[in-house]
């Protein structure tokens, strides 16, 4: 057992930041926060540190009741955004540090500073100080210098979310492969709908203090349990149940929207008796796919995404006639919105 989350409640002032959560988090799993600002996500995670204090509920981390257990003494590392690494020590005395502070044997601290060092991909770069390297750079001596002490959990509060785009991606790579490789019980909080998908095993979506959903990426992104998660998840078309584009699809009429993929809008140069006439208002070149934006004649816009092999195919141009469907559409009692 990883970590076990028991009806857990917070609230600041007025503000509930979370209403009686409950989550298990396996032992080894990379698990992923996701929501938007205020769902909650920081919080929990902050309450998983022993950074905060629950106001009802329990945390269990390895099976025990760690609920009003320090942080010191739940050996757990803590990555935050802005890397808080100290400016006046080198990247070998910063991952040293918390080995030092426990009074760790020298020749054992130097052996793990050096294996770190590798691990992180910064071997040779030891003797620099933070001022001397990259974003990226700094953010892996963080997570260097929380795994020195070999935790149990490793906690990471958006610790991409203060890079560029490209080292970004490029980090979220490099903590899948870190994680496949030292296994530890891994939790991070993000805003970014890709970056979980990309690197977590689950994915938890939270909105407005509580937990809307938990699964795989593929889950989450496949069957959505509420109308948050799918438009919160991917990119979505959010329509009228009275569309015309649902005349043949049985969508009851009193639902109040009905929820399309742009991947499952289907479009054809020649109507077949089960498409809907539109106009192509825009194309957009997004390099290995193109984003079409048609206006169907009840003056609903979608967006429509194809392959380019597709595009091809079908000779697209601005202000084209063409013939639509939905290839498959959700619908959800009641609407969220973000």
């Amino acid at each position: 057992m990883g970590i076990v989350v028991e009806d857990v409640s917070k609230q600041f002032g007025s503000f509930q930041a979370l209403d009686k959560v409950s989550l298990e988090i396996k032992t080894g799993s990379l698990v992923a926060l996701l929501g938007p600002s205020g769902s909650g996500k920081s919080t929990l995670l902050r309450l998983i540190a022993g950074l905060e204090t629950p106001d009802t509920g329990k945390i269990l981390l390895t099976g025990r009741d760690a609920t009003h257990e320090s942080v010191q003494d739940r050996n757990i590392g803590f990555v935050f955004q802005h890397y808080a690494l100290f400016k006046h020590m080198t990247v070998r005395r910063n991952i040293a540090f918390g080995l030092e502070i426990r009074k760790t044997p020298p020749n054992k601290v130097k052996h793990r500073v050096e294996e770190l060092l590798e691990l992180v991909q910064l071997k040779g770069l030891g003797d620099r100080y933070p001022s001397q390297l990259s974003g990226g750079q700094r953010q892996r001596v963080a997570l260097a210098r929380a795994l020195a002490v070999e935790p149990k959990v490793l906690l990471l509060d958006e610790p991409f979310g203060a890079l560029d785009a490209k080292v970004r991606k490029d980090l979220r790579a490099w903590l899948r492969r870190l994680h496949d490789e030292v296994h530890v019980t891994t939790v991070f909080v993000t805003h970014d709908q890709e970056e979980a998908m990309e690197v977590a095993d689950e994915i938890v979506v939270m909105n407005k203090g509580q937990i809307e959903q938990v699964g795989t990426p593929a889950e989450i992104y496949d069957n959505p349990a509420t109308a948050f998660v799918m438009s919160f998840i991917g990119p979505v078309n959010v329509l009228p149940s009275t569309s015309n584009i649902f005349q043949d699809n049985g969508f009851d009429s009193a639902l109040p929207e009905v929820f399309l993929r742009p991947q499952d809008v289907v479009i054809q140069t020649e109507p077949n008796g089960t498409t809907v006439s539109a106009r192509v208002s825009r194309l957009i070149h997004l390099g290995w796919e193109i984003q079409a934006e048609l206006t169907l004649d009840d003056g609903q816009v979608v967006t429509a995404h194809l392959t380019r092999d597709r595009f091809d195919e079908l000779k697209l141009e601005p202000q084209q006639r063409v013939y639509v469907k939905p290839k498959e559409a959700k619908a959800f009692p009641i609407y969220y919105s973000i």
